[in-house]
């Protein structure tokens, strides 16, 4: 008798969906408002100055709606184009994409403060109820806190599928209980590779090396120690959960209010993210922080904290010197300190449906790059939310179907879609708005070409599209760092304005 074989269901995901409004000709609610508010202006151009006038207020018209109706591959339209490029050169005049801090810099306090948006940012420490000391980063821009978790993945190489997809059921269950959770406002995950400096390996074998051992043996040490940290890199996982200041009465929290409150809920919560393959989760306490930063700002100084570690000495680093000495934020590179960085947003999510390794060649090392930094940002939405918001979506989604006589095909595709998302939602399932962002790292100028040919690479492997995020590298780059800031609250009202019209 033939054994019999059981095959293993591949289990797939998707329905990725940005929620819209309806409206016509690709608007939104608000640019349909316009378009119509436009029309009776004609209306009565031509009634008052005659046909001629009427004509050229309607080219005005259709010129205004032109540019935020017509949209690019990435959803881009002229709009928001030309208000990046005014934006950036309008500070490039003013000198703001240069930074200069330290004794000898253009700051008054003399200090390496970080840059930009991060530069109001705060830092105290507290202890949570096992008594393990973490970082609490204070946002007074979007009245936020921070708290970082450092996780060890435990990969899916050798792991079966039945664990990798209950790892990811579990990592989708503990993102919605989020939405639950009181005053979380956003989580990022951030997966950065870089070189192993071998500082390590070197401490561990030399800590357990026996004095009186043959000489063959420890030659054969010696030798490993030497040769195995060559061209090997390593995976550094970080989770950040931001909470807002506020309490539910509306009055602002103090830090010390805030780290008593998570003090209780971080047990939970860091016990919940290890059964998602995060593996052994740890929080990063103040001085770690420091060193995360500064390596991400000036790559050179990670070997040097890593001599220190493995020598046990300690590396005494300040929030108010973990900034670059000078940046200069170029339209689409950024210069800090002894390296240079390109960061892209993704602009849209992978179509159709995917398998759970979808990211994996995008996270693993690469070769021409000396340091990359993949970052998820999630923001949770209130159960209470999340329903209306599905079923304005699927109300958006039947109205642009039903409108003509001929919908398109894509029209019928996003309706399904938005049914679909209206039925897990009332099943039970969360909701969030998600985002990404790359962060290629190179030492040498000239190694930029091929670290943006391989993140194209990757990004298509991944089915990702991306773009790089002309006009805000400085800013991209302290986003993708695990420091909990949320860029939809740093959004000025105007690019809220156009994200509606």
């Amino acid at each position: 008798m033939a054994p019999s074989s059981e095959l293993v269901r591949i289990r797939t995901y998707g329905n990725f969906r940005r929620p819209t409004t309806a409206g016509l000709f690709g608007l939104g609610s608000w640019g349909t408002g316009v378009l119509f508010a436009g029309l009776v202006t004609v209306v009565l151009v031509v009634m008052v100055s005659g046909l001629l006038w009427g004509a050229v207020a309607f080219g005005l018209v259709a010129g205004v709606l032109a540019t935020v109706a017509v949209r690019d591959q990435h959803g881009s339209s002229l709009l928001d184009r030309v208000s990046a490029r005014i934006a950036y050169h309008s500070a490039a005049r003013r000198g703001a994409h240069l930074y200069r801090s330290g004794p000898l810099g253009m700051t008054p306090w003399g200090t390496c403060q970080l840059p930009g948006i991060a530069a109001s940012l705060r830092l105290s420490e507290h202890t949570d109820a096992y008594a393990r000391p973490f970082a609490l980063v204070h946002s007074p821009a979007t009245a936020t806190f921070t708290v970082v978790i450092s996780c060890e993945p435990d990969g899916a190489a050798l792991v079966d599928q039945p664990q990798i997809d209950t790892w990811v059921a579990d990592w989708g269950h503990w993102l919605a209980t989020l939405g639950e959770e009181p005053g979380v406002e956003a989580v990022s995950v951030t997966i950065e590779t870089a070189p192993d400096c071998g500082h390590r390996l070197a401490h561990e074998v030399a800590g357990s090396m026996d004095p009186n051992a043959p000489s063959f043996a420890q030659a054969m040490l010696a030798e490993i120690v030497e040769t195995y940290p060559s061209g090997s890199s390593t995976i550094q996982a970080w989770v950040a959960i931001t909470v807002t200041a506020v309490s539910t009465s509306g009055r602002r929290r103090s830090s010390d209010e805030v780290g008593r409150d998570l003090a209780a809920r971080l047990p939970g919560l860091t016990g919940a993210l290890a059964s998602t393959g995060a593996g052994a989760t740890r929080l990063v306490d103040a001085a770690e922080l420091c060193e995360i930063v500064r390596v991400a700002y000036d790559p050179q100084t990670a070997d040097l904290i890593a001599r220190s570690h493995a020598g046990n000495e300690d590396v005494e680093l300040d929030w108010i010197d973990i900034g670059p000495a000078a940046h200069q934020a170029d339209w689409d590179t950024y210069r800090h300190d002894s390296a240079w960085s390109v960061t892209w947003q993704m602009s849209s999510p992978p179509r159709g449906n995917v398998q759970s390794s979808v990211l994996a060649r995008l996270l693993a090392p690469h070769p021409q790059i000396d340091r990359k930094r993949v970052t998820l940002l999630y923001r949770p939405i209130n159960p209470a939310v999340a329903a209306a918001m599905v079923e304005a979506d699927l109300r958006a989604a039947t109205f642009r179907a039903t409108s003509t006589e001929r919908p398109t095909a894509r029209s019928l595709m996003d309706t399904r879609s938005a049914e679909a998302t209206a039925a897990e939602e009332a099943a039970g399932a969360g909701l969030l708005n998600f985002g990404a962002l790359i962060t290629a790292t190179v030492t040498d100028r000239e190694r930029l070409p091929e670290a943006r040919a391989a993140i194209d690479a990757l990004a298509s492997t991944a089915r990702l599209r991306i773009r790089p995020c002309y006009g805000a590298q400085d800013s991209s780059f302290v986003a993708a760092l695990p420091l909990g800031l949320v860029l939809p609250k740093l959004v000025s009202s105007l690019a809220a304005l156009k994200e509606r019209l």
